[in-house]
């Protein structure tokens, strides 16, 4: 299979389990978030509610794109990207998923909604810090520009779901002739018909938008895992002929041409020099190509190295002051190698099955814990129907805006958030109950470093074994 040898091919199938265990850990931690309020109101039974949760989860993993799981992808470096050593691959996916799942278990077993993403993202900055500690890695640690938008993401998430919950909280408190919806919730008895099926829709909602951003970190990861063990057959999208590539890159060269060499500085110039490199790599590959058979197989590769080289030194390039280019040429230059990029950043459905899959399947168990952390113990009073259904209705919206602008965004965080937000519009903030929030507040403070270390310091253990 893929003419791998059989201990590699073994290193494969392990690796892409671990990614399906990320993704199943992420389904009964993250998405008991959905279910949880359902479930407490006795809105639906727990079984319907956990299929349900699942079979929307599912949907949105293919509903999803994949802007958000290559903005995973590309926090590495991208000379770790390009490294065609199946075993230092293996070394960085598999240092990663093992950080991040040991957190992710570890705060479940104990209750503590804990973010997915963060895990993840910690994960990936301690293996890119790490690859910078490598003889000859210094200087490559990670895309600091991308690592800045997926945090400010992940921090304006939560505080902006907390704020955004209290003003509905307020709406709600203001406009709605039922009294009912601040009741606590009948242990035995369903919610008036009206109240369950808006719970039912922001379920729903959470479900859908969970599904299509969560979904596709653990798209990327398999990815990452297939392009590194696998590259010939991986590294571009198998459903384009590459030689389709040749157009873009005539322009890509007509704009690099319009750049005067001479207005720019030593490091410009250096940028400049490494640009057209990557563009005659690429003319050497196609030259004297007729059709797609005449390519070789180890080409595909090499293409998908000069495409990612170019996309990130030419974006660098192209911010520097130095270089004067009319708004027409950029805009030129950004179409034609977004045109590129389309090749490298892809996903067979093949991938989104397998994702979809272990997200639903990680759905139906192991949501009991975070479900009752969520109804009972962030506030000092039970949650109400009006407090779960504002809550998971400011989450989907939030979590859908982050999906569309290809942002990670942490289901937990944002929940949480958004439920300690309900609790402080309906008695203050001496409402929340102090013990939980700290444990909580306590998890969000530790999963970076905690990753970062775990991942980094594996990854490291992985490279020395793999030599």
């Amino acid at each position: 299979m893929f003419g791998l040898e059989p201990h590699v091919l073994l290193l494969l199938g392990i690796c892409l389990f671990a990614a399906c265990a990320f993704e199943f850990v992420n389904g009964f931690h993250d998405t008991a978030n959905a279910v949880a309020t359902v479930i407490y109101t006795n809105t639906l039974r727990p079984w319907v509610a956990v299929v349900w949760s699942a079979f929307w989860n599912f949907i949105g993993v293919f509903s999803g794109g994949i802007a958000v799981a290559m903005g995973i992808v590309y926090l590495l470096p991208v000379e770790s990207l390009i490294d065609q050593n199946v075993y230092h691959g293996i070394a960085m996916v598999g240092a990663l998923l093992v950080g991040a799942i040991i957190w992710n278990i570890g705060t479940w077993y104990y209750g503590i909604p804990s973010s997915s993403s963060h895990a993840l993202i910690g994960s990936i900055l301690g293996v890119g810090i790490a690859f910078s500690l490598l003889p000859g890695g210094r200087g490559a640690a990670i895309n600091w520009s991308k690592a800045s938008e997926s945090g400010l993401a992940l921090l304006l998430g939560p505080l902006l779901g907390f704020t955004f919950t209290i003003g509905m909280m307020f709406l709600l408190k203001r406009f709605s002739p039922s009294k009912a919806i601040f009741k606590e919730p009948h242990k035995r008895k369903p919610p008036p018909l009206f109240i369950r099926l808006t719970l039912i829709a922001t379920c729903t909602l959470v479900s859908f938008f969970h599904g299509s951003n969560d979904g596709q970190k653990g798209v990327g990861l398999i990815m990452l895992i297939l392009i590194g063990i696998v590259p010939v057959h991986f590294a571009l999208d198998n459903s384009k002929n590459p030689l389709d590539l040749r157009d873009s890159l005539t322009k890509v060269e007509y704009v690099i041409g319009r750049i005067n060499a001479t207005e720019l500085g030593a490091a410009d110039q250096k940028l400049l020099a490494e640009v057209r490199a990557q563009t005659t790599d690429l003319d050497r590959v196609f030259a004297g190509k007729t059709k797609v058979e005449d390519l070789p197989k180890q080409a595909r590769f090499e293409i998908r190295r000069a495409i990612l080289l170019l996309a990130n030194r030419g974006k660098k390039l192209l911010a520097s002051e130095s270089v004067s280019l009319s708004s027409a040429d950029r805009d030129t230059y950004k179409a034609a190698v977004g045109q590129m990029s389309s090749f490298t950043d892809y996903a067979p459905w093949q991938v989104l099955l397998m994702v979809s899959l272990s997200l639903a399947c990680g759905t139906m168990i192991g949501w009991q814990r975070i479900v009752k952390t969520i109804g009972e113990r962030i506030g000092k009073e039970h949650l109400t129907y009006a407090q779960g259904a504002s809550s998971e209705l400011v989450a989907a919206m939030m979590i859908g805006a982050s999906t569309q602008l290809g942002l990670p965004s942490s289901t937990t965080h944002v929940l949480s958030s958004a439920i300690a937000g309900s609790m402080v519009a309906n008695r203050g903030i001496k409402n929340l109950n102090p013990q939980m929030v700290r444990s909580i507040a306590l998890a969000w403070v530790l999963t970076l470093p905690v990753t970062m270390v775990l991942s980094g310091g594996l990854f490291l253990l992985f490279r020395a074994i793999s030599g």
